[in-house]
Formats: C-alpha cells, structure tokens, sequence
C-alpha cells in the first residue's frame, strides 16, 4: 500500500473509532433506565452519498452557527464523505488500495422566508472531488463504488446553481438552471417526492454501489452526479399520491463532454425524461412505483459503431414490507426494485435489473442502524466489452455516530467483471465516513 493511502485509510479508521467511542459515552451518560427504548419517530439510515439523490445538501448546521435560524430564509449546509477501498481479490489491480473524498458545500435563499415572494427558492452549490479509478481497478463496468465516476478524478466545480418557483398551492414547480438529474428522476432512495407526511419513509436503502443511484442502462447519458447539466424542469402532483415531472437538459454528456465542469451547450444534443409515479399506504406500509422514459438527441459514436440518437424506459418500485414498531419509529424492513431497458448501440449497457432489501433499527442496542443486501446485473454492450453481462452482490452495515455522521462498511463480490474477458471474481470492502453538516 502507498504510505499516502495508508494515512488516508489510518485517519479514517483513527476517525471513526473516535466518533463511535464518542457516541457510545454520550449515550452512557443519559439515562441507563431508556436504552434499548424509542420514543420517537425516527428517520434511520441516510444514503450512502446523500449529496447526488437529496435536494437540501447537509442539516444545514453550519448555517445555523453562523447565526443563520431555520426561519432566517438563509440555508447553508454541506458534507464530506471519506472512503477507503481494498481489493480483496480480482480484477485488474488485486490487493490493491484507493481512497476517495467528497465534499460539497450549499447556500440556499427562500423567498418566502426572506418576505419577497412566495414559493421561491434559489441555490448554489459548489463540489470538490479527489478520487482513484476503484472501479477501473476492479474492471467493475457497473460500479461497486458510486462515489468515482468518470475522469478527471481530482475535480471542483459548481456543482448546481437553480432557481425553482411554486405554483398553484405546490401543485405545479419549475426549476431553471443547473441541476442533478438524480434529485428528481430514477431515485429509488427518495422514490416520493410528495407532500403526504404518513407516506415518508427514510432512505430506502444505503447500497454503494452505482446502479443503486444511475439505472445503468442510462449512464453515459443522463446528466447526474458529478456531471451535472443546465435544463429546465417541471412537476405537477395532483395530489398527495400522484406525481408528473418532465425535464430537458444539455445533452453533450452522451459525446463524451465532462458538462459538471462547462457552461451550458445548447445544440443538437439534448437530453429529455419524463417520469409518472404514484405512492400508496396500506396499514402503515408505504410504497411508490415509477415509470420513467427518456430520449438522447445527437449523433452518437463510439469505435466502428455511430447511431442518431437513443432512448429507453425504466422501473422502480419500493415497499414496506414490515414495520416493527407502528407510530413509535421506523425499525422494520424495506424492498425495492430496478429494471431498464434501451434500444442504444453506443451506451454502456442495454438492460438492468436490480433488488435490494434494507433492515432499519433491528440491531440490539444500535437501534439508529441499518443495514442490507442488493443485487445489479447488466446486460454490456458486445460492441464495448467482452463480457454478454456483469452480475454484482454488496451488502453493507450503516452506523449512526451522532447527528449528521455514520460510519459505513460494504462488501461486494463481482463474480465475472465485466471490463475483462479473462479476469477472475472480485471481492471488495469499502469503508466510509458520512458527515453531515
């Protein structure tokens, strides 16, 4: 191991144990007559990279130590996630260590809170990342870990910056601007973007993986995290059960344009998506399910192979499958899952599937963790890797710090990546710190 990541990996492991000592006395120090008690509705577990599917970014702490309140209209919040990976076996680079971090920070403006008009909200963000090809090392095609995406790996940029006005009681919204696709389509993490407060359930899962973030059968096309994109969005939700969203964006990403790091392009390439869902509640078991179809404008190429354009559908759905505690907290178990399909000669992958489950609050004492089980399997592009398919299993354990900071740990196995026709099953861990703020 390079003694830059062996820091790295030390500080985060030094890092953590800290925390969960530090957790573990201030629960001690409370009262011993209510632990392993819940006397609240809890929110448990957050996703693994909160920053690419949640549209507040952090808890919005810093803002509030600044003297900001809650009621001030002035929002600013932010997050740093650290990660360390280890190639227990496989791929191009077994044995191998790669660190990743993020950090992103946020300010946002209610209008109505600072007595200027009613229903608007303006914000700004700003991303750093600095990263290693983990999946590359892996010859993962799909991605075990979501937080390295495309080159450059050592990046800043203005990450969103967006304008977004009600109307009609909330019933219509428009945001202008540049935006994360993710916030608002294909998200199996925060799946219901409606108003119905007995229908919120927390993350659905905290898999690290990408596919659990991008369908596969849309990555190299639509804009996301880090690759976020100028458009135009607009959603209409009826009623508290039923939603529309429709959104246009730059489409340069699908040429191979880095469009996290440009100004807005507006030519022939254009990407656009429209998604219905609904959510239903049966005797305190919310679910949603989404139905997505999307078009990629442009002449797209890649070696011996060039198409006019793309497009394809997607489905996600997710549902309580059993509460613990009804009206006392969150603990229970959740079920999701993921297909797509395209008709693209030149994306990545043509098809997906995926399922995962997440078990929340049901460890003894750790009644703020969670942890689960997911599985993505890809059909590749024959014309881009030697592989029909990849087929990918994690499984991860989320501990909850203290307010704002998790530690998590996943493993993941790849028993045929799909970058190399020759390379052998891969076993992988990732370890990381969520800090919210």
């Amino acid at each position: 191991m390079k003694t830059n990541q062996f820091t790295s990996f030390f500080c985060l492991a030094l890092i953590s144990a800290f925390l969960s000592i530090n957790a573990s006395l201030n629960a001690l120090e409370g009262d011993s007559s209510k632990v392993g008690q819940r006397t609240e509705i809890s929110e448990l577990g957050v996703s693994s990279n909160p920053g690419s599917v949640n549209i507040e970014t952090g808890t919005g702490v810093l803002g509030e130590t600044l003297g900001f309140s809650k009621e001030s209209g002035v929002r600013l919040g932010g997050l740093w996630i650290g990660d360390m990976n280890y190639l227990i076996t496989g791929g191009f680079k077994p044995k191998n260590w790669s660190g990743n971090n993020l950090f992103q920070l946020a300010l946002s403006l209610d209008s109505e809170k600072l007595n200027l008009w009613k229903g608007g909200l303006f914000e700004i963000e700003f991303l750093q990342f600095n990263g290693r090809a983990t999946n590359a090392d892996a010859g993962a095609v799909q991605g075990y870990n979501s937080l390295t995406v495309t080159p450059p790996l050592d990046r800043s940029e203005l990450y969103q910056l967006w304008f977004r006005q009600e109307f009609f009681e909330k019933k219509l919204i428009i945001r202008i601007g540049k935006m994360v696709t993710i916030l608002d389509f294909n998200n199996v993490i925060k799946p219901l973007p409606l108003t119905d407060a007995g229908l919120a359930i927390p993350a659905t899962t905290s898999l690290a993986y990408t596919p659990i973030f991008v369908n596969t059968t849309l990555l190299g096309a639509t804009p996301g995290y880090y690759n976020s994109a100028y458009g135009i969005f607009a959603s209409y939700v009826p009623d508290d059960r039923l939603y529309v969203s429709y959104a246009a964006y730059d489409g340069n990403l699908a040429r191979g344009k880095q469009t996290g790091l440009r100004g807005p392009q507006f030519n022939q390439y254009c990407f656009q998506i429209t998604e219905v869902g609904c959510a239903w509640g049966l005797k305190d078991m919310p679910g949603n399910l989404s139905l997505g179809v999307w078009h990629q404008s442009g002449k797209l190429k890649i070696p011996h192979v060039t198409e006019r354009g793309t497009g394809g559908l997607y489905l996600f759905g997710t549902q309580r499958l059993w509460r613990r505690n009804p009206g006392v907290d969150n603990s229970g178990i959740i079920g999701l899952i993921q297909f797509g399909i395209n008709n693209s000669k030149t994306l990545p992958m043509q098809r997906y599937y995926g399922a995962g489950l997440t078990f929340l609050g049901l460890v003894p004492e750790r009644f703020d963790d969670s942890f689960g089980f997911g599985v993505a399997t890809s059909k590749l592009n024959r014309h881009l890797f030697p592989r029909r398919n990849e087929w990918m299993y994690q499984g991860y354990y989320q501990a909850f710090l203290f307010e704002g900071a998790y530690f998590q740990s996943a493993l993941s196995y790849i028993p045929k990546p799909g970058a190399g026709k020759h390379l052998s099953h891969v076993w992988a861990a990732t370890a990381r710190i969520i800090a919210l703020f």
